[in-house]
C-alpha cells in the first residue's frame, strides 16, 4: 500500500490558489486586421523599419513612452501603388500578460481604428468593445488623449486600457518620426 504524504496533500490547495488559470485567445490575424483596419488598399507590404536611438528618444518624448523595439512590425497599406496608410501591430502588458494589437494610421497620421488580435490575460478583455476602441478613430499624434480624459477607462480592465491608449500614443509617434514622410 502506497504512503499518503499528507503535507504535500494538504499545502496542494493552497499552490492551486497561488497560481492562475492560462488564457489565451486569438481573434484576428495581422491581414484580417489589415483589411478591416485600412480596407481601400489594394495590398500590404511589409516595410522593414530600423529606428535608431535619436529616434526611439523622440518617440518617447512625443508619447510619454518608452519604445520598447527598433524594429517596430509594419506593413504599408497600397493603393494604385501610393501609400494609402500603416498598420503597425504592437503589443503591451495587460496585467501579467501581452496583447497583442494593430492599429491602422492614414498617410497623414489619423488613427482608422485598432483591433485586438491576440488577448491573454483572464480579465479585462472588455478593450475588445468596438465602441471602447472606436473612441481612438481620428486620432492624431498632436491630440493629448489619456486614459480618463477622452478615453474612458473600462472598471475590470484598467492596466489593458491604460496600456494600450498608451501604445495608440506610442504608434502615431513612430509614423510622426518615422513613416510620415514616405511617400
Amino acid at each position: 500500500m502506497a504512503r499518503i504524504d499528507w503535507i504535500s496533500l494538504l499545502s496542494l490547495p493552497a499552490l492551486m490558489a497561488t497560481t492562475s488559470p492560462a488564457f489565451s485567445a486569438d481573434y484576428l490575424t495581422v491581414a484580417d486586421a489589415q483589411r478591416i483596419l485600412l480596407p481601400q488598399a489594394q495590398s500590404f507590404a511589409a516595410y522593414p523599419v530600423t529606428l535608431n536611438p535619436a529616434q526611439m528618444a523622440q518617440i518617447r518624448a512625443i508619447s510619454g513612452v518608452a519604445q520598447r523595439t527598433a524594429q517596430p512590425r509594419v506593413w504599408r497599406a497600397l493603393v494604385a501603388g501610393r501609400t494609402a496608410g500603416w498598420v503597425i501591430v504592437d503589443e503591451v502588458v495587460g496585467k501579467h500578460e501581452f496583447i497583442t494589437y494593430a492599429t491602422g494610421i492614414t498617410a497623414d497620421g489619423h488613427v482608422t481604428g485598432v483591433e485586438i488580435l491576440s488577448y491573454r490575460e483572464t480579465k479585462g478583455g472588455q478593450v475588445r468593445d468596438p465602441r471602447w476602441r472606436g473612441l481612438f478613430r481620428g486620432k492624431t499624434v498632436k491630440d493629448k488623449f489619456k486614459l480618463n480624459q477622452d478615453i474612458p477607462n473600462i472598471s475590470g480592465a484598467t492596466l489593458s486600457c491604460r496600456n494600450i491608449t498608451d501604445g495608440v500614443k506610442r504608434l502615431l509617434a513612430i509614423h510622426a518620426v518615422a513613416l510620415a514622410q514616405v511617400g
